[in-house]
Order: structure tokens, then C-alpha cells, then sequence
């Protein structure tokens, strides 16, 4: 029988999508007041993976990813995805958001989502929240899942997660 013991601490991010820099730093503003400093954020970069969030948000959408310095427990992943839907909610103009904040961690084996969506690869994890292992570290870099992503799939992403993942190494 195995015995239960904390968990490791995590690099959490959030992934951002935006039409507006302002929206953006608006939700960078409010997620600092909860996560602190920020460790690392990737360049904004043109987004066009889908056209679901085309109708709510806009286009172009833009892409970001902000990684904080202070490690979390990974058990506060479910309350961490409340706090970005309340965060897009407060953002949100006219009944539409301006922002999509998805939470997520990453530990030198793997990089987890957050979602509020079920589905055959995801783990509920309490409070109406599924989590999933997105990209696993093997052979000297993140690969992707059969389910991850397309943008997440991408190099440049990975590239970026792989960047972030030097944090685990420096106090």
C-alpha cells in the first residue's frame, strides 16, 4: 500500500485570448492581485485556431501566456478556474467577453488544463471543474496528446512551455 504525500508545488499560467492589449492588462492587473508576480509572458501572438470564440470576442484574437512566480499547490487548480471565470465575467462588456483566461500548471513531466467541459480524457477535479494532461515531457521536450490543442500541439507553444519549465530549476 502507498501513502499518501503532498503534492509538488507547480508553475501555474494562464492562457489568454484577446482582441484588446487593454483587456489584456486589465486581466494581468487582476490576476496579480491574487497570484503575484508575474515569472515569464510569452509575446502576444495572432491566434486562428478556431472561429469559436469569433461571434463573443471578435478577430483577430491574440494569444498570451503569463506565467507566475510563486509555486501553488495543484489542489487549488478547480478554485483557480472559478476565479478566471469571474475575472472574464468582470471584464466583460455588453454580455460578452473581452478576455478568455484558461488556468492551468506545469511540472517538469507535464503541462494540465482546467476546463469547465467534460470529456473522455478529462479528470473532474471538484467544484464543476475537469482537468487534463495537455503535454507530457519525454525525449527533451513537451509532446502533445491525442486531445491537446492545436495551438498547445503547435512548436512555438511548446517551445514557450519549455522556456517557462527552467523556473522549476531556479528558486
Amino acid at each position: 500500500m502507498g501513502t499518501p504525500s503532498p503534492p509538488e508545488s507547480v508553475i501555474l499560467f494562464v492562457g489568454a485570448l484577446y482582441l484588446k492589449e487593454g483587456s489584456l492588462a486589465s486581466a494581468e492587473e487582476k490576476l496579480g492581485e491574487h497570484f503575484g508576480e508575474v515569472a515569464m509572458e510569452s509575446p502576444s501572438s495572432e491566434w486562428s485556431y478556431s472561429d469559436y470564440y469569433r461571434e463573443e470576442m471578435g478577430s483577430p484574437l491574440k494569444r498570451s501566456f503569463i506565467f507566475f512566480r510563486k509555486a501553488i499547490d495543484p489542489g487549488r487548480l478547480a478554485d483557480i478556474k472559478l476565479l478566471t471565470n469571474d475575472i472574464e465575467r468582470r471584464l466583460s462588456a455588453g454580455g460578452r467577453r473581452t478576455i478568455n483566461l484558461d488556468p492551468g500548471y506545469l511540472t517538469a513531466a507535464k503541462v494540465v488544463l482546467a476546463s469547465t467541459k467534460n470529456y473522455s480524457h478529462r479528470i473532474y477535479i471538484g467544484k464543476g471543474i475537469y482537468a487534463e494532461v495537455t503535454l507530457i515531457f519525454r525525449e527533451g521536450n513537451y509532446q502533445p496528446h491525442l486531445f491537446t490543442y492545436p495551438d498547445y500541439a503547435s512548436e512555438k507553444v511548446r517551445e514557450i512551455f519549455e522556456k517557462a519549465r527552467n523556473f522549476l530549476r531556479t528558486p
